[in-house]
């Protein structure tokens, strides 16, 4: 464990810390998502099929970058709720495409929503300044 921290106490705490926010974001992450029983992967795909519309399921498997396989598992389970519907592809009759219900669209809208609601509270402490240097600091380690 020691190999993973470095000689100054200061990185420690960062990282420390840094992870104990992602556990609370996490952990309202799961709360948001309570109400729709939704679990997380199933979550990630609707919001890709909320951002890029009809896809095939290799296509979602690479936005999500899970196996063909478990994409399959999770499609399974978003069409047995009525959330998402398999279609022809007109481009290829072989191909199946991947799409929102209106209900899916519904839901994934009002979990969108209630999960922005409970950003807003959680970074609610913080000053407008302090908001944007952490998005520009987060933006920065992101890419």
């Amino acid at each position: 464990m020691d190999d993973e921290r470095s000689d100054d106490p200061e990185q420690g705490s960062l990282a420390e810390t840094f992870w104990q926010v992602a556990r609370r974001l996490r952990h309202q992450s799961r709360e948001a998502l309570a109400p729709w029983g939704v679990s997380p992967s199933q979550l990630r795909a609707l919001g890709v099929l909320l951002r890029h519309g009809a896809v095939r399921s290799g296509e979602l498997a690479e936005h999500l970058r899970i196996a063909p396989r478990s994409a399959t598992e999770v499609v399974d389970d978003l069409q047995e709720r009525g959330l998402v519907a398999r279609a022809p592809d007109p481009a290829d009759r072989r191909a199946i495409l991947l799409t929102l219900t209106d209900l899916g669209t519904a839901t994934g809208a009002a979990i969108k929503a209630a999960r922005q609601a409970a950003a807003e509270r959680f970074f609610a402490g913080l000053s407008e300044g302090d908001r944007a240097e952490l998005a520009r600091i987060l933006r920065e380690l992101r890419d």
